[in-house]
């Protein structure tokens, strides 16, 4: 990106039967950076008018598409607007906006990067096999990537958008998270990884869309064709 080239980075949220959580979620996303703009993809809850009140502008799939799709939406609008960048945050409160000066200050000494926020666990109680599956996932695709990625699951990133949409990487749920990774890798940008702390709920008060069995697969169907073309 030329120096002289305006950067403007907006956030977006991709949300799925978030009603609960999301309001706080923007509120203090929107402490970091003005402009917000929640994806609420096919919820039947109030997630788009409580993401309305609290000051996003809100787009919607009229069914749920996925993560990624939703994701690719929010960048495209944000390209549309004539914004540079991308800070994803998800919208159960898992991700701390505290930690966004950190993912701008490296996006910001690396502006064509992809950013990653490497989430730091601490003491907090983490469902073993999901933790498992993320590590596991984490080998795969760092070796795809050529890179070492020690959080390829995370959704707290920001997005450099021109490079990141010219690559056009496919995927619509949660394994677009892995594939846009290693294609970026692949194609020359930067996977910069930054530490950032989270925020987990009890595990009996979780409410993940993330099917274990189901999404894992699919992650591995996407993957895999990419660790064979190594």
């Amino acid at each position: 990106m030329p120096a002289t080239e305006r950067v403007r980075v907006g956030v977006v949220i991709p949300a799925y039967q978030c009603a609960a959580t999301i309001e706080p979620v923007i509120a203090d996303a929107r402490r970091h950076l003005e402009r917000v703009v929640v994806v609420d993809d096919g919820s039947d809850d109030a997630t788009a008018e409580r993401a309305r009140l609290a000051g996003a502008e809100v787009l919607r799939h009229p069914y749920n598409r996925g993560k990624g799709a939703a994701l690719q939406t929010g960048m495209r609008h944000l390209v549309a607007q004539g914004f540079t960048h991308a800070l994803s945050m998800d919208g159960d409160g898992q991700h701390l906006a505290r930690e966004i000066p950190k993912l701008l200050a490296a996006s910001e000494a690396e502006p064509r990067a992809l950013i990653i926020g490497v989430r730091t666990i601490g003491t907090q109680a983490v469902d073993g096999l999901k933790l498992f599956g993320n590590r596991f996932a984490n080998l795969c695709v760092s070796y795809a990537a050529g890179v070492d990625i020690p959080d390829t699951q995370s959704g707290f990133r920001v997005y450099p958008l021109a490079a990141i949409l010219e690559l056009a990487v496919p995927g619509e749920r949660f394994e677009y998270e892995s594939t846009v990774a290693i294609h970026a890798a692949r194609a020359g940008l930067t996977v910069r990884s930054v530490a950032v702390d989270v925020y987990y709920p009890p595990i009996t008060e979780r409410h993940s869309h993330y099917r274990k069995v189901a999404d894992t697969l699919r992650i591995i169907r996407a993957v895999a064709p990419l660790l064979l073309r190594h």
